[in-house]
């Protein structure tokens, strides 16, 4: 089969079809949108840093639009999702439960995600804890108090905290809903009372090959090495996969300006009989699915980033938790922000433009409709900017009040 030949644009154009971004939604989301949407990407990653949006509200707001921050909460209660290890610790649809059960069962080659010397040592009490439970109902490790001798610090957990997140981690417990974004522990066979793993259960072998064909549908357009990092599976048997896809034609091969070669999911496909734009404006998370893979986000957007929330801020090249900017098809920028939630303000602390992007009228208004939708979304009346660069400044100015 000769490669089709593919050009840069179209390729970033076909990954952000995968991902739902290439243009902007046409109507009021649903509450099916939730769903669908970590459906279409797979997994939707949990991450707790609050300075915006959290990442997950933040993740569906860049390819619904405002929605009610709640329905997630709901689709997760309802048992429409559950959490688990993934990528990192994510937001996952319950029909993928069975993928990743066969890692509940092998917890200790979670890592750090669980110790077993710990369990074992603490054998007693957490088969307390577990009857607790049993007995009194869910229960989130707020609900135990601290022993006087205990520590404080960055990893340095209370023990019925460490008593739950290895119980998460070995299946014996799920997170039924989140309080203030607070985990909320039940027992698995009251979550899941249907469950039964001689019937429902699959091997490693084919849930690998399932959370393989999950990725490349996500992604839409991928090289080899980045399909493994999508659910973080180790010694994916990647080669022999994408030989069966060629003779299945679940992927065709494509040669990529730039890049060489790379596959395309067979989905995507008819995408092609059309020239392909984008359309779509809007902030992304530190970890939506398009720059998780700091070095796919590289390669393919030539958008080179790092997330420095964990480096000394002497040290940080931008910020604390900065958000890239995605303006039809390409990443063009970045900013640092913070929402003043008693002010009711976004500050904009900086905002950076990769290099040889110019500052044109299409890039200024849909920036400022894409930022006055994002504010307005968590409550804002007013942007602030203390630093921009001088083509942004000379038209923005230091703020606005909004609609």
């Amino acid at each position: 089969m000769t490669n089709l030949s593919l050009s840069l644009t179209t390729a970033r154009n076909l990954h952000l079809s995968a991902q739902g971004l290439l243009h902007p939604p046409t109507r009021k989301p649903r509450y099916t949108d939730i769903v669908d949407t970590i459906r279409r990407m797979s997994l939707l990653q949990i991450d707790t840093i609050h300075v915006v949006a959290r990442s997950p509200f933040l993740v569906l707001f860049s390819r619904l639009g405002a929605y009610p921050e709640t329905w997630l909460g709901e689709a997760l209660a309802t048992g429409e999702l559950f959490e688990y290890w993934a990528h990192e610790a994510c937001f996952i649809p319950a029909e993928d439960y069975r993928l990743l059960r066969h890692k509940m069962l092998q917890p200790q080659a979670m890592g750090w995600k669980y110790n077993a010397e710990w369990m074992a040592q603490h054998q007693h009490e957490v088969a307390e804890l577990l009857r607790h439970i049993e007995d009194n109902g869910p229960v989130r490790s707020a609900d135990f108090t601290t022993s006087p001798a205990h520590k404080p610090g960055w990893w340095s957990w209370k023990p019925h905290k460490r008593h739950l997140e290895n119980l998460f981690t070995a299946g014996e417990v799920m997170v039924i809903e989140r309080r203030n974004f607070q985990r909320v522990y039940d027992l698995r066979h009251r979550v899941l009372p249907e469950w039964d793993d001689q019937l429902h259960g699959i091997s490693e072998r084919e849930a690998v090959d399932e959370m393989l064909s999950n990725s490349a549908q996500s992604l839409g357009i991928f090289r080899p090495e980045w399909l493994a990092d999508y659910y973080r599976l180790k010694r994916a048997p990647i080669k022999a996969t994408l030989a069966r896809w060629l003779e299945e034609g679940r992927v065709v091969p494509v040669n990529v300006e730039q890049l060489g070669q790379l596959y395309l999911h067979h989905r995507l496909v008819a995408q092609l009989e059309k020239p392909l734009k984008a359309s779509h404006t809007t902030l992304l998370s530190p970890f939506d699915p398009v720059v998780w893979d700091r070095r796919r986000a590289l390669e393919l957007f030539n958008f080179d980033y790092r997330l420095e929330c964990y480096t000394p801020e002497p040290k940080r090249k931008y910020g604390y938790f900065v958000l890239p900017i995605l303006h039809r098809g390409a990443l063009k920028g970045r900013l640092d922000a913070k929402m003043l939630r008693k002010e009711k303000t976004l500050l904009i602390k900086n905002l950076w433009l990769e290099d040889k992007v110019k500052v044109s009228a299409s890039l200024l208004n849909d920036m400022r409709r894409a930022l006055a939708r994002f504010a307005q979304w968590q409550g804002a009346e007013s942007i602030v900017f203390e630093h921009l660069p001088a083509g942004l400044y000379a038209a923005w100015g230091s703020g606005w009040q909004l609609d």
